[in-house]
């Protein structure tokens, strides 16, 4: 039994490759391939534009793929979506399809991009959200370098952002989301009903969840005495609770937990001042929940 896995190609082919590292598939491909490798038997990679993977996918030319909900919603894709991949380009953070206008721009609302061109490379979802909102404007399909287009060739793009800072750096303003995406693991429905292949891809899917789980978590261990053991085990956040065990002194406790990394600089202070001592920070490969 094989599996036909799709990966994207493009902004999110790195972080891709790297959070499958992390879950435990080690995937290398040459800048001219479009078949990378992959240190597993039972999948088969295939690099694709995410625009089109959701739509192969559904054909069942792919038993899975990796790409943005956006691209779902925009091929209006019949697809079992299996989980949610807290990952883009830069951050962790979901990213957005605005409508941008040029600082200057005269256009304050929605109405008033009526009888407007607009540029984007989602015609879809665009058009959808245009109608939704009773407005008429012209929609055309861009290449590339969207964001340099307004206000010489269009009024308005429709474009992806995630941090902003491109669409600041081309003088433009949001005037409207119209819809927020995330990462996703999606597959075909027949390959889903087939015992073998699903059992396959649940596992990518536990790992790749449990490897994005671990990015944003550490495991802190330490030595606490028995006097202020309740303090310190207080002070701790945890999955469940933190594990507690005698040491070979009867005074002494070892404790362990899973905390989330940006709590640690202010935990560690706490724990020092209840009475915790040979603090260590480790960092994890994954956390399976």
């Amino acid at each position: 039994m094989s599996i036909v896995l799709g990966l994207p190609k493009g902004s999110l082919q790195e972080a891709t490759f790297s959070v499958m590292k992390r879950a435990g598939f080690n995937v290398t491909c040459s800048s001219r391939s479009y078949v990378p490798s992959i240190d597993d038997p039972e999948i088969t990679c295939r690099l694709l534009r995410p625009q089109e993977m959701p739509r192969y996918v559904e054909l069942g030319l792919l038993d899975a793929g990796i790409a943005g909900y956006d691209w779902i919603y925009e091929n209006g894709a019949d697809v079992h979506e299996v989980c949610e991949l807290n990952y883009s380009k830069a951050t962790s953070n979901p990213v957005r399809w605005v409508i941008a206008v040029p600082n200057d721009s005269d256009i304050k609302s929605l109405e008033d991009l009526n009888g407007k061109r607009i540029a984007t490379e989602a015609i879809g979802l665009t058009k959808r959200f245009l109608k939704e909102h009773g407005v008429k404007a012209e929609v055309e399909f861009s290449w590339g370098a969207t964001e340099v287009k307004a206000p010489e060739l269009v009024d308005a793009i429709v474009d992806l952002t995630e941090t902003g800072s491109s669409l600041r750096a081309n003088n433009l303003r949001i005037l409207d989301t119209i819809l927020t995406s995330t990462t996703r693991l999606f597959a075909n429905k027949k390959s889903w009903k087939d015992g073998a292949k699903r059992a396959k891809i649940e596992q990518i899917a536990m790992l790749l969840t449990g490897a994005l789980a671990a990015a944003r978590r550490v495991l802190l261990k330490m030595n606490a005495p028995a006097a202020t053991l309740s303090e310190v085990v207080k002070a701790l956040p945890a999955l469940h609770a933190p594990t507690v065990n005698k040491l070979n002194d009867p005074e002494w406790f070892a404790v362990e937990t899973v905390v989330e990394e940006r709590l640690v600089r202010d935990l560690i202070p706490v724990l020092r001042t209840a009475g915790a001592t040979g603090i260590i920070e480790l960092p994890l490969n994954k956390v399976i929940f």
